[in-house]
């Protein structure tokens, strides 16, 4: 089934995840269910586990933690009613030894009674309250994914995993840029206020149309670029370390959790 997830689409988060887990919905997940906190996926053997809780917590504008499983749990119910890690995502990547392998819509393959899950905030949290103040988030009114990419910005390393930042990237205006800061501010669990503003090439990015995930998006004149730490900086991280096996969502691609987002702000 095609990926056409449109943002239109009023779903409870339920009901989303029970049209991802019956393989109606398995696209970007950007405008779905309004009000509720998004994840990123980081899903780790055991032994890769307690080092990369070190490495979240070294590394918090680009890994806040909202979740932690047990070894094997299926069920997270940490962050809602009947949530199962191996089927209510759309998309989720398989990498082995540092390559990316296979993009199921499902883990019912690929479980092991080893792994761990990380949940991760998610900046599709924060684009909601940008929404309420008329702020325009660029991949929503063009319906694709939010563009992101590599940096030099490198991370905190742990003795066994280090890689470069990744950002996601929404063109403003420079007062709806203002006013994202100070919304975003608010929000650490989802990543916090922006890492850089501005000329790309300052964080190594080349080419701000060429994306190493997700999709391009129309920068109009008079906008500036806004980067924000991303969730997928972990996948950034398994290219840069190749463990022998792990799991993550597909960027852009996330679980729907129970969680509301205006319980996230701290102000």
């Amino acid at each position: 089934m095609t990926a056409a997830i449109l943002p239109e689409i009023a779903l409870s988060a339920p009901e989303v995840r029970q049209r991802i887990r019956r393989a109606e919905l398995d696209g970007p997940t950007a405008g779905l269910a309004p009000g509720h906190v998004q994840a990123n996926l980081m899903i780790l053997p055991k032994d890769l586990a307690n080092e990369f809780l070190l490495f979240a917590q070294r590394n918090p504008k680009s890994c806040p933690l909202l979740d932690v499983s047990n070894p094997g749990q299926t069920l997270l119910t940490g962050l809602g009613e009947d949530i199962d890690i191996r089927t209510d995502t759309p998309r989720y990547r398989i990498w082995q030894d540092g390559k990316l392998v296979a993009e199921p819509t499902d883990l019912l393959d690929w479980w092991r009674d080893d792994l761990v899950t990380f949940s991760i905030g998610c900046s599709f949290s924060f684009e909601e309250p940008m929404l309420a103040e008329g702020i325009d988030v660029r991949h929503i009114s063009q319906g694709c994914n939010v563009p992101m990419y590599r940096t030099n910005i490198p991370t905190r390393p742990t003795a066994g995993l280090h890689g470069p930042m990744v950002v996601s990237m929404r063109p403003l205006k420079a007062a709806d840029a203002i006013r994202a800061v100070q919304i975003t501010s608010r929000l650490p669990s989802v990543h916090g206020a922006p890492v850089h503003i501005g000329d790309p090439a300052l964080i190594g990015i080349q080419d701000i149309n060429r994306p190493d995930y997700g999709d391009a998006v129309e920068i109009r004149p008079g906008e500036l670029p806004v980067f924000w730490a991303c969730g997928v900086t972990p996948q950034s991280v398994i290219q840069t370390v190749a463990p022998p096996f792990c799991i993550t969502h597909a960027p852009g691609h996330m679980l729907i959790t129970d969680l509301l987002n205006t319980k996230l702000a701290v102000l």
